[in-house]
């Protein structure tokens, strides 16, 4: 397992992410109902690895998110800042490079990666836009990002159910199946605060990504949005 200079990212939330990290793929299936799963082959199917082709996966924690890629024959890069997360997923796929940086200083030289990804880890890089630039200089001409991420149902009623769960329901749950229920008060008020499918997009757009688009799942609970480095 690599590690690179972590020192931007706020030790705090580095912690916390370790603190999950030993049931964190149990803990998100039961608070999700089971459609991270769903969210996952979403992103691979958009994401369209070709065999051959290099993959970076960042905020993979713990891999789950990495192996699709590796299955479909291309050679994907698992990186988190999170070395507790890297750990758990070194021991359950050693065949993985996993890979430890910051979001915002990655350990790879410019144009290296025909295709990028992070699911539900831009929230958590201290400054996103920075990050979608450092994705973007990693990337070669002509690659792409998916970039899944929770958002904005667009039914109004059911935005406000939503979250109503997020910040009453979704604390006492994870108090009962996480290993640290803190990480999953910090979860809801990050989703509240982020911005909408169209707001993502045009952060995107300032980053230097060239012609974003947006594909609601779940009724907009989650995006998938995908551009180009043209």
């Amino acid at each position: 397992m690599a590690r690179a200079d972590l020192d931007k990212q706020p030790r705090d939330v580095r912690r916390m992410f370790d603190a999950v990290a030993r049931r964190y793929d149990l803990t998100n299936d039961i608070l999700s109902l089971g459609q991270d799963r769903r969210w996952r082959r979403e992103v691979i199917r958009a994401v369209a690895p070709r065999p051959g082709e290099i993959v970076l996966d960042l905020a993979a924690g713990t891999g789950t998110s990495s192996q699709p890629f590796a299955d479909a024959g291309a050679v994907v890069v698992p990186t988190d800042f999170s070395l507790g997360m890297l750990k758990v997923g070194k021991q359950g796929r050693p065949a993985l490079p996993f890979t430890a940086g910051d979001g915002t200083r990655l350990p790879y030289r410019d144009a290296t990666f025909d295709a990028v990804t992070i699911s539900f880890g831009l929230r958590n890089i201290v400054d996103p836009l920075a990050g979608l630039r450092e994705l973007r200089r990693v990337t070669k001409p002509g690659g792409r990002i998916v970039v899944c991420e929770f958002s904005h149902p667009v039914w109004k009623p059911f935005r406000t159910v939503y979250v109503e769960y997020l910040m009453r329901a979704l604390p006492p749950v994870a108090r009962a199946v996480s290993s640290s229920p803190d990480a999953y008060v910090y979860l809801a008020e990050s989703i509240r605060a982020w911005p909408d499918q169209a707001g993502l997009a045009d952060l995107l757009t300032e980053a230097g990504w060239s012609s974003p688009t947006w594909k609601n799942l779940s009724g907009g609970i989650v995006s998938l949005h995908k551009a180009s480095a043209v």
